[in-house]
């Protein structure tokens, strides 16, 4: 039988796993599914022969490799910053390896020992950095190829709640890693290219330059910036383009309240809080207030960030019960950031019957024979369950089907690579249709800007 090494069996591998195991008996498969916890991976097993969970701890350097040198492919499922170390195993027992994540220095680094053994190492084919770069490239390359010259791309993403279960006012819930949430947007300015201009937005006022869209049977959207939009010039063979922009989707509404956290300084993550354990939510909110002898942490709050009191953003920071005097913060040595992210998981938490969406929308300009025109693409996804949500199918199945595309020989070409190939997106996107993954494009005017972006 041929052998898949999984490594990491979190809350995205759902899929993942699932997919791999029903191909099994058709592909001769056997699944090895690594992880320090295996509960997760034994309930998706469900006794199957196919395929079996082991106890790994990827800091174990012995098991790593044995578990490594016996596989055929590997699936690092891993955070980021673990796959070098598994990346170079693959090397030195010459084993084919997957990852959903972007490609880091470490990683870029192993390009010419991957090539001179053949060994493709696919990074960035999960959801963003993924299915965005194929389903791009796939409109891209066909525009291309009848001779049109592009002017504009912009892209968007979002990993937000279904509509059923949107049931508080930021109409926002957690539906991946918080810690991420949190800290969106942080570590230098999102820079972009509109119309040939360089555009450049700091922190401070990420979340106030936003931009509507709108997805038919869905309603209204926002989108932020994304830090870094240039980088994707090369990457896509669009060094020339007058406008290139990425941003993250919301629903219309949180952008300007979340503003409101980095206002005041909750979004921090570079300091720690003294005796943060026994700050009660009252109290960190407080820690960014001025002092008053008569007002209340309330009057402050609402007066230093100037919201009127029958203000609806108001309502959404009175939901998250910010201003609560008897629940303790409990963490110790926390950074802002990170009591932050506690007080929204006490709200923001997928319940059990919740499910997940996600909305991705590309815009593409360009023109042919003179005449202007755009392509809208847009994908929404909605989770089954919270096993197999919308985030474990968008980013897990592509690292299966690439999986397997590799593994049957039909993506050969070797080296450190993302998915931007027709050798490879076109396979892949393909099967996603099955799976309900599938792009709807539209003809729309041309107007070469977005008039609702600020």
């Amino acid at each position: 039988m041929r052998k898949i090494l999984v490594i990491g069996a979190g809350k995205s591998a759902s899929n993942l796993i699932t997919y791999l195991i029903e191909k099994s008996e058709q592909e001769n498969l056997h699944i090895t599914i690594g992880d320090l916890n295996i509960d997760h991976a034994n309930t998706l097993i469900n006794n199957n022969a196919n395929a079996t969970a082991i106890t790994l701890d990827i800091f174990n350097d012995t098991d790593r490799k044995n578990a490594v040198k016996n596989a055929d492919i590997v699936i690092s499922m891993l955070p980021a910053r673990f796959h070098v170390e598994v990346a170079k195993d693959c090397i030195a027992y010459e084993k084919h390896m997957v990852t959903a994540s972007y490609i880091s220095k470490e990683m870029q680094a192993l390009d010419a020992e991957a090539k001179a053994k053949g060994l493709v190492f696919m990074n960035e084919i999960g959801l963003d950095p993924g299915l965005d770069h194929m389903s791009a490239m796939q409109v891209i390359d066909s525009i291309h190829d009848k001779g049109g010259e592009m002017l504009l791309f912009e892209s968007f993403c979002g990993g937000l709640v279904a509509p059923e279960s949107d049931t508080n006012l930021w109409n926002y819930k957690f539906t991946w890693n918080p810690r991420n949430v949190v800290l969106a947007g942080q570590g230098g300015a999102a820079k972009f290219i509109q119309e040939g201009k360089y555009k450049y937005i700091p922190y401070n006022r990420l979340f106030r330059r936003t931009e509507f869209l709108k997805v038919e049977g869905y309603g209204k959207f926002e989108a932020y910036a994304n830090r870094d939009s240039l980088s994707y010039r090369s990457v896509y063979g669009l060094d020339d383009i007058p406008t290139l922009y990425r941003g993250t989707i919301r629903r219309v509404g949180y952008s300007k309240a979340w503003n409101c956290f980095i206002t005041l300084g909750m979004t921090d993550d570079s300091y720690t809080i003294e005796d943060s354990e026994n700050m009660s939510y009252r109290d960190f909110v407080n820690s960014f207030l001025p002092y008053s002898p008569t007002d209340s942490v309330e009057l402050k709050f609402r007066h230093n960030l100037k919201i009127d009191q029958d203000d609806e953003i108001w309502d959404k920071f009175l939901e998250l019960d910010l201003f609560n005097a008897t629940k303790k913060v409990g963490l110790v040595n926390a950074t802002p950031a990170q009591i932050l992210q506690k007080i929204l998981q006490d709200s923001w938490t997928l319940q059990k019957d919740d499910k997940d969406m996600i909305v991705m929308y590309h815009k593409f300009g360009y023109e042919l024979n003179g005449k202007k025109h755009q392509i809208d693409s847009k994908m929404v996804i909605l989770g089954d369950d919270q096993t197999f949500t919308a985030m474990s199918k968008t980013v897990g199945l592509p690292v299966a089907i690439a999986t397997l595309q590799i593994l049957n020989g039909k993506i050969k070409t070797p080296g450190v690579q993302l998915p931007i190939s027709k050798e490879v997106y076109t396979p892949i996107l393909k099967e996603l249709e099955d799976y309900g993954v599938i792009f709807k494009e539209t003809e729309v005017p041309y107007l070469g800007y977005n008039p609702d972006r600020l």
